[in-house]
């Protein structure tokens, strides 16, 4: 059964509430190693068909590169980013998140990112989408 406060619309955008994360956790390559129930149900997924698999699976067209480099150029300067990302489901509906990913290195030495994922304020989301679209 869906979890509360998970809900959709008929553009087949989705939404979650406030008192919900998504949560997931990579390796230094990108591969999934580790999701929670709202990540699973928000894109769509069994945890069958996301263990192991690149993270980029729920990446949304309307996500330029420029986007992922600025992301990723900040990780590897200050060890975290916080913004606004589209991403698809396995349906092909969507949803946006506010995410903070983080940069850590497990015992072993081994580069790990965290992502934790909030529920998106409209007006960021509207001003995101805006910029996005003037990106390659």
């Amino acid at each position: 059964e869906m979890i509360k406060g998970i809900t959709h619309n008929d553009e087949n955008e989705w939404f979650f509430a406030e008192n919900l994360y998504i949560i997931s956790e990579t390796d230094e390559k990108g591969i999934i190693l580790y999701a929670n129930d709202v990540f699973y149900e928000m894109a769509g997924y069994v945890p069958e068909e996301l263990i192991g698999e690149p993270h980029n699976i729920i990446r949304h067209p309307d996500m330029p590169r420029a986007a992922f480099k600025m992301v990723w150029d900040a990780i590897q300067t200050k060890g975290y980013w916080s913004g606004y990302v589209k991403n698809k489901r396995k349906d092909g509906g969507f949803y946006w998140v506010f995410a903070t990913i983080l940069r850590r290195i497990d015992e072993r030495g081994r580069i790990k990112y965290i992502s934790i994922r909030t529920s998106p304020d409209r007006l960021g989301v509207e001003s995101a989408a805006k910029l996005y679209a003037t990106l390659d």
